[in-house]
Parts: C-alpha cells; sequence; structure tokens
C-alpha cells in the first residue's frame, strides 16, 4: 500500500512541479514584509479556490488555514505550516523573477515554503481515497518578527476546531544539496533573545577627559563582561550565545564623548531555567559596572521565541518515512542549531516535528543573494505529501 501510495504522490509532483515552480517565483517577486502579507494571502487564498480546497482566513489578519479531508476526517489531524513574510533586505540577484518590492527580500525560503505548501495541497487533495483524517494548512505571518506569528496564531486559536495530533514544519537547508533532508530529533534549535542596553551619564570634550563621564568606555566594558556569563557561568552542556551587533552612539564624534552609546544583541540558549537566570544576571551587571564608572543603564531584555523541540517519536517516524521515500543516502541527521525559530511555540504546545529540506546555495539564509535550486520543490511536495499521508494513515 505503502509503495503505491509513493508513486502516486512522486507522478502527481512531477505533473505539477511547473505550477509549484511558477508559485514560487510570483512569491518571490511580490515579497512582503512581517504582518503586511496582505498580497500573498489573497495569492493562496487564490490557489486553494482554484483547488476546491475549504479555508478560512483573517487568523493574525493575514492567516489563512486550509482543511484538506480524507476518509473519516475526524480520525485525525494532521498540520502542515509555511511561514509567509519576507525581510527587510535589498535583493542583488540576477534573476527574471527578482524582488519587485524593493528592499524587500524572500531571503529566507518563505516564498518556497508557501509554494510547497500550496503543492502539498494540490497533491493531498487528489488522493484522498488514500488516507484517514484530516490535513490541515496552516499559511502563518510574521515569522521574522517578534512575538512571532505563531504565538499569535496559537493564541487566535488555530490549534483548535479540530485539534491536531501533530505538526510539521519544512524550511529550506542552502548547506544541503537539492535531493537531500535533514531531520534530528529531540533539541533542536535556540531560544532567542533581544538584548537593547543605553548607556547614560553626562557626556563632553574627549580633550578634557576630568569634566566627563566615559559612556562609549562604559559600554565597551558591559560588553567585554557580559561575555563572561556564557564562558564562566553557563554550565558546559547547555549550549548559550551571547553577541552584540549593534553599538551607536547619539551625538558622539571624534573628539565628542556622547550622552547615550546604545547597544543591541541577542542571547540564545537551550535551557528554560538558566535562561532565565542569565537575564537577571545580565541587567544587574551591567547596571553595576554603569554606576561604578559614574553612568546608568537601561536594560531591556525582550523575551523572544523559546526553544525548538522536536518530538522523538514523530521525528523518528518522519525520518523513516523520508527514507521510504528518498533512500537511506539522502536522509541525514542535523546538528544542534543556535538560530530561533518561531515554529517553536507549536512545538511547546503539541507534539511536532521541523526538518530541513536540502536547497543548495552559494549564499547563505538571510543573505542579499540567496537564492535556491529550484529542483529541490519537487522534493519537498513530494516528501512533505508521503510524511503526511503515512502518519493520518498509522494505526
Amino acid at each position: 500500500m505503502g509503495n503505491k501510495i509513493i508513486e502516486q504522490i512522486k507522478q502527481l509532483t512531477a505533473k505539477n512541479h511547473n505550477e509549484v515552480v511558477a508559485n514560487r517565483r510570483w512569491l518571490h517577486q511580490n515579497p512582503e514584509l512581517s504582518f503586511e502579507e496582505i498580497y500573498t494571502s489573497e495569492f493562496i487564498q487564490g490557489k486553494l479556490k482554484e483547488l476546491g480546497i475549504e479555508f478560512t482566513t483573517g487568523i493574525v489578519k493575514t492567516g489563512v488555514v486550509g482543511f484538506v479531508k480524507g476518509r473519516n476526517p475526524e480520525k485525525k489531524t494532521i498540520a502542515l505550516r509555511a511561514d509567509m513574510d519576507a525581510l527587510p533586505i535589498l535583493e542583488e540577484n540576477n534573476i527574471p523573477y527578482k524582488s519587485q518590492n524593493e528592499g524587500v527580500m524572500h531571503a529566507c525560503g518563505h516564498d518556497v515554503h508557501s509554494a510547497s505548501l500550496l503543492g502539498v495541497a494540490a497533491v493531498v487533495s487528489q488522493l484522498t481515497n488514500e488516507f484517514e483524517g484530516t490535513v490541515k494548512l496552516i499559511f502563518q505571518p510574521g515569522e521574522e518578527k517578534l512575538p512571532g506569528g505563531a504565538s499569535l496564531m496559537i493564541k487566535e486559536g488555530v490549534l483548535d476546531n479540530p485539534r491536531p495530533q501533530s505538526i510539521l514544519g519544512q524550511h529550506v537547508f542552502p548547506d544541503l544539496p537539492a535531493g537531500k533532508v535533514g531531520f534530528r530529533p529531540g533539541m533542536y534549535m535556540a531560544s532567542c533573545d533581544e538584548l537593547y542596553l543605553t548607556v547614560k551619564a553626562k557626556g563632553g570634550h574627549a580633550a578634557l577627559p576630568h569634566k566627563f563621564t566615559d559612556t562609549v568606555l562604559i559600554a565597551c566594558e558591559i560588553i567585554s563582561s557580559l561575555q563572561q556569563i556564557v564562558s564562566r557561568k553557563a554550565r558546559p552542556d547547555i549550549p548559550s550565545v551571547l553577541s552584540f551587533g549593534k553599538i551607536n552612539s547619539t551625538g558622539g564624534a571624534t573628539n565628542i564623548i556622547p550622552d547615550e552609546v546604545k547597544i543591541e544583541g541577542t542571547f540564545r540558549t537551550m535551557n528554560e531555567e538558566w535562561r532565565a537566570e542569565a537575564h537577571e544576571t545580565m541587567v544587574a551587571l551591567a547596571e553595576g559596572i554603569a554606576k561604578s564608572m559614574g553612568g546608568t543603564c537601561d536594560f531591556e531584555v525582550r523575551k523572544g521565541y523559546p526553544f525548538l523541540k522536536n518530538d522523538e517519536t514523530i521525528t523518528n517516524a518522519a525520518m523513516e518515512a523520508a527514507i521510504q521515500f528518498l533512500g537511506k543516502e539522502n536522509v541525514v541527521e542535523l546538528d544542534l542549531r543556535m538560530t530561533g525559530e518561531d515554529f517553536s511555540y507549536y512545538t511547546q504546545t503539541i507534539p511536532g516535528c521541523f526538518y530541513r529540506l536540502g536547497t543548495g546555495s552559494s549564499s547563505g539564509l538571510h543573505t542579499s543573494k540567496f537564492n535556491i535550486d529550484e529542483s529541490s520543490l519537487e522534493l519537498g511536495v513530494g516528501l512533505m505529501s508521503w510524511i503526511t499521508i503515512n502518519m493520518l494513515n498509522e494505526q
């Protein structure tokens, strides 16, 4: 039975490949920022209508949720998620389907995710006699921006009526060539918090240091000292990263020490107790250093996405299905990553599996020249279709 369905899926994905590529290219040409995915949402709705698939709209404004019902639709539900938003990046690719929205680009592959899920919708809607249960298609806004579209969709009931038994998410991975996929049962991705510090004191003429408080020096001391929190405080078995990517002074110059210096950074880890402890330690340390040097430090921690932990049973089952579909040589186990993903909100609520689709690329995610080998779209559609149907048919 399984081999028969796999063959049907492969035939359908090959037949629909050009349509999936065309959809991906339209989405790539028309990127929209987080929580602004108006035309993207309308495009997806139009495609679902063409397929005759029932859907609802308006969840977190631009979100779309579709339903494909097999035999005994109430028996079991599996949710599939694709994010829709793009990044504020100016595209530098010289391609026919280059972004037409200057300064906005699908540099994280969400165009691939949405086009793939539309492709899955087309496949499973033609195979409703081959599975029991319901496939819930979640087209999600705002993955790239706090508080994360996933958290908002959950609050608005995306996991209700019907409630899925599990959820799958597929994400492009340029480090893997097209034709391969990657999985990791258990802990996979880190929590991610944004750090905003403002160092304040009375500045002045740089040539007269005895008449002012050096906010730049305070800022440097804070950054240097905060690094000790990871190197000296974190347990060695808890991966942690603390990085600062931006430092800016208001009114500073070669001969002017400013009244304010702003610092921005990120803290990532994989343990909630340590995460909370680190937040308190960072704030206390920064405030103490600033005070000891004659200034103050306003320290804001914007708590971001939680860690992403794949359900081991669901993920192992997905890996086995992938091996059946692709062959063992094309399924790899992924390393831990300190990057973050708001799919983690789903996995903290119901069992889930977030896996990676090899797309090949000479440029990494979130870069101005990121692109994919479009042959990977056929695999992305086919594999997700097979994993879904296989899980729905499990007893």
